[in-house]
């Protein structure tokens, strides 16, 4: 059975959408499903790099030359996650011309995982709406600010003339700021329903600075907990968020690991 395939993508650079994308596979791993992340950018592949998975030697990029096998791209990351990663290396870019071929390809990755989650280039380029053609389903990533939602609906709009289903989308560094513009409003420009909240979160760059997926690093700061609510979501699944450690018991977890 073919696993559902969701591309992620942004009409505008900085929303966070490739962290999101990585915290998100990881947390649908921590719930016991398949997951397979395929970083979709082939100029400017970072999702490896986010999941603190550098100068892994086989990407994505090989394959699309024709110069490797598919499973010999597939890694395991944090939490059991499979990553199909990109490349860096300007050598392989050049190699990698014919971008379309990710659409043959997602149809094998998708019989090996309950999710096969795509993280598509930001903006409209070629290879941002190639990556739109690749997947079933489209997840926008934003931030709640009229030049980042107005870029968000052309891309929603593409993707549905390419034949992609909007689910929703995610609003990415939520500070609730009077400048911001709220949930209702976005849906109503937008057309689909925001699936997620995210709130802007410190620990995100702390997370990022060690290389390791917020959700692992601190499973219960505010991000974590929102990106762990949307996997539950889209796994079917219940899921009671933790309650936020006090800061008197992380200082008896730090001096007594964690002994009540």
């Amino acid at each position: 059975m073919e696993g559902r395939s969701i591309v992620f993508a942004s009409g505008k650079g900085g929303t966070g959408k490739t962290t999101t994308v990585a915290n998100l596979g990881v947390a649908l791993a921590q719930f016991g499903k398949e997951v397979i992340l395929l970083d979709a950018d082939i100029t400017m592949a970072n999702l490896s790099l986010v999941l603190g998975m550098e100068d892994i030697p086989i990407t994505l990029h090989d394959v699309l030359a024709g110069e490797a096998d598919l499973k010999d791209a597939i890694y395991e990351g944090p939490a059991g996650v499979k990553v199909i990663p990109g490349g860096l290396s300007l050598e392989k870019i050049k190699k990698a011309k014919k971008p379309e071929r990710l659409r043959q390809l997602i149809r094998e990755i998708g019989q090996m995982a309950d999710f096969v989650l795509i993280d598509a280039p930001a903006g409209l380029e070629m290879t941002s709406v190639t990556a739109l053609l690749i997947g079933k389903e489209l997840i926008i990533v934003t931030n709640p600010e009229i030049s980042a939602i107005t870029d968000s609906l052309k891309t929603k709009l593409i993707a549905e003339k390419l034949g992609t289903l909007p689910l929703g989308a995610i609003l990415n560094r939520v500070t609730n700021e009077k400048t911001e513009l709220t949930q209702e409003e976005i849906e109503a420009i937008l057309e689909v329903p925001v699936l997620a909240m995210i709130p802007e979160d410190p620990e995100v760059k702390r997370a990022s600075a060690y290389g390791v997926p917020l959700v692992i690093k601190n499973p219960t700061s505010p991000a974590a907990i929102a990106i762990k609510q949307l996997a539950a979501k889209l796994a079917g699944i219940k899921w009671q968020a933790p309650e936020p450690e006090s800061p008197i018991k992380r200082v008896f977890k730090a001096l007594f690991g964690g002994k009540k």
